[in-house]
């Protein structure tokens, strides 16, 4: 293995294996103790797009139990043949005499030197870019199960240094990943200003996502921005253009969970706009979707589209379209996204899906008559801290608040308790104590 490159030999140990670029990332994964690295990296080091650095390469080690110096050898061998690749000062035979096309090409050269070492002086290296997504990664799975005030300094801090280390210079490969990280920081920036109910500024932090996706063409993440305007829409009223969003989202070739979710946002927004049939035949494109997902999502948590968010979703969706049929689904749909999200790991468990498939469960049970459901339902919810709830949840409560003030259940004293509950924790989750002290910009 001497003369082997890094590449090279990260094929051959694990093609030796017979492991896809996806099992080595697991494995790694399983050693550091979280989920940040993904099949498409190592395949990046296999085609030498990237070098692992040394801390990359202590764990890769273990993966294929090797001593590590196998890998700094072979790192030495690529780093080796891309120098030899440079071209190479030339110290001529005999003496010339110049001449003025001589000085001219002379300082000609000196012109194309000078560039030559403002490509060398850099601010951002391998070991940099791939710490920024691995922090991102991180990040974006902690997102749906932490309180976001844990987060939203940090999302903010990274994503500012993303932009800063933009300005600055870096290898062409290395730009094309910070724009990719910096798309993904302003998506959870966007998501942040959702939770918050701040939508214009979730839309400003939307648009600086897609542009930093489109900087490099990574369909994925315009995909996924797609998918987040189009909750922007919803939320704001606008549900005919929160579809037509989704619609488009779903014109972009991605892998993993993506179609799922344009899919089921299409048919949510769909069903409240009273387009019974165009949100069942999109409820069936997200089944299509899923049974038919290419490839894994490259990052975890809030860019995913877990079955379990699926299924509340549909929960959702089937309220709106209405009829005792649908409302049976839909308490089918929220249970099952409820009982998936309990069987996961804990920070793979969606607080706000888990709120919204209680809040659907409960007001599924209550357009069935069953007062006594609904509130058994609503006991996660009601006992649960208010600011772990975001917007979207307040509104829910809010709006099942005034359901359980129509007339069919005004004589109920159960309806008239519960109703006074679901007020009086809107108004917490709503206060000012409740969401960070300024918002994120």
């Amino acid at each position: 293995m001497g003369d082997t490159g890094i590449g090279a030999l990260l094929i051959r140990l694990r093609t030796g294996r017979g492991w896809t670029q996806q099992r080595v990332a697991d494995e790694y994964n399983a050693l550091e103790g979280r989920a940040a690295k993904t099949g498409k990296e190592i395949g990046r080091y296999e085609r030498e797009a990237r070098i692992p650095v040394p801390y990359t390469r202590r764990y890769l080690a273990q993966v294929f139990g090797v001593d590590i110096g196998v890998l700094d050898r072979a790192v030495a061998v690529s780093k080796g043949r891309q120098g030899g690749d440079k071209a190479a000062e030339t110290v001529p035979a005999r003496p010339v005499v110049p001449s003025r096309s001589g000085v001219m090409s002379a300082a000609d050269a000196v012109m194309s030197a000078d560039f030559a070492r403002f490509i060398a002086q850099r601010n951002a290296d391998e070991f940099v870019v791939e710490q920024l997504e691995a922090d991102v990664a991180r990040l974006a799975r902690a997102y749906v199960s932490h309180p976001l005030m844990e987060l939203y300094i940090e999302i903010k801090r990274l994503r500012d240094g993303a932009f800063e280390l933009l300005r600055g210079r870096q290898h062409p490969r290395q730009t094309a990943d910070l724009y990719l990280a910096a798309s993904r920081l302003c998506g959870l920036s966007a998501h942040v200003c959702l939770d918050l109910g701040d939508y214009d500024s979730a839309a400003t932090h939307a648009r600086t996502a897609r542009a930093c996706a489109e900087a490099v063409g990574h369909e994925g993440m315009l995909a996924w921005v797609r998918a987040v305007e189009s909750l922007i829409a919803y939320w704001t009223g606008r549900y005919e253009q929160a579809a037509r969003l989704a619609r488009a989202g779903r014109h972009h070739r991605a892998p993993g969970s993506i179609g799922a979710r344009l899919a089921s946002l299409e048919a949510r927004a769909l069903a409240i706009a009273g387009d019974r049939v165009g949100a069942v035949a999109a409820l069936a494109d997200a089944e299509r979707s899923r049974e038919a997902m290419s490839g894994h999502d490259e990052v975890p948590g809030i860019f995913a589209f877990p079955v379990a968010k699926q299924f509340a979703y549909a929960g959702t969706s089937h309220l709106a379209v209405g009829g005792r049929e649908h409302v049976q689904q839909a308490i089918v749909s929220a249970d099952s996204a409820i009982r998936l999200y309990r069987s996961a790991e804990v920070d793979d468990q969606s607080v706000g899906d888990l709120f919204a498939a209680h809040v659907d469960l409960a007001r599924g049970h209550l357009l069935l008559g069953d007062l006594d459901g609904t509130e058994a339902m609503l006991g996660f919810v009601l006992e649960s801290p208010p600011e772990r709830m975001s917007a979207s949840i307040v509104r829910r409560l809010t709006a099942l608040g005034r359901e359980l003030g129509e007339p069919q259940y005004g004589g109920a004293a159960q309806a008239a308790h519960l109703r006074e509950r679901l007020q009086h924790t809107a108004v917490l989750a709503a206060s000012p104590a409740a969401h960070p002290p300024e918002l994120p910009t």
